[in-house]
């Protein structure tokens, strides 16, 4: 058994180192690696650009929505109003609405070639509950006689809901033309907004 243990010792000790790393090691393996990876990065890429798309593009179709919307109410109300200062500060917003909704659509068109029958439903009933409610706060207000207050603070809130949008979509966009659009909008609307916020029905 001794003999047969030494040649047992001298045979493990002959026996060929096994190579390390094996497939994991070969250069076709990691080229496949690196393959993988930037075909990886480049489907992520492109998901990526492809959802900051449709994000301005649905961003912009809820801003237009908005205004259009705001934009009706107030002229369904503008002959119901008594101060004659509101009514003149809604005649200057409804211009600068008008003119941004115009601006807009012509982007939108030109971009993504938009058409209103596209809209997706939720982005459309999210849009009418908003006007469903801003229309119910100021019929109530009219049933109370209390018209002009309400008025103002509610058409107060949607400029800074449409300004906020503005804002949102305008640090998000790298295309100047868009970024016209929105800061002439804005800046037109920041002046009537602080009209709006300081009015009183005592003017």
């Amino acid at each position: 058994m001794e003999g047969q243990d030494y040649l047992n010792q001298i045979s493990a000790s002959v026996r060929p180192e096994k190579k390390s790393g094996g497939l994991m090691s070969s250069k076709l393996f990691m080229a496949g690696i690196v393959c993988v990876v930037v075909l990886i990065g480049t489907i992520i890429l492109g998901a990526i650009l492809s959802g900051a798309k449709g994000g301005e593009k649905n961003s912009l179709i809820e801003l237009k929505l908005n205004i259009d919307n705001t934009s009706n109410v107030i002229r369904d109300y503008q002959s119901r109003i008594k101060s004659s200062i509101l009514r003149s500060s809604n005649a200057s917003l409804l211009s600068i609405l008008s003119n941004t909704s115009r601006d807009v659509t012509n982007y939108l068109t030109e971009k993504f070639s938009f058409k209103e029958k596209d809209i997706e439903k939720d982005i459309t009933e999210e849009a009418q509950l908003h006007k469903d409610g801003l229309e119910a706060d100021l019929f109530e207000a009219r049933i109370n006689g209390n018209l002009d207050r309400v008025f103002t603070y509610r058409i107060t809130y949607e400029i800074s809901e449409i300004m906020n949008k503005e804002g949102q979509i305008y640090n998000s966009t790298s295309n100047e033309e868009l970024k016209s659009i929105l800061s002439s909008s804005y800046s037109s609307l920041e002046n009537l907004y602080n009209d709006y916020n300081s009015f009183s029905e005592t003017k």
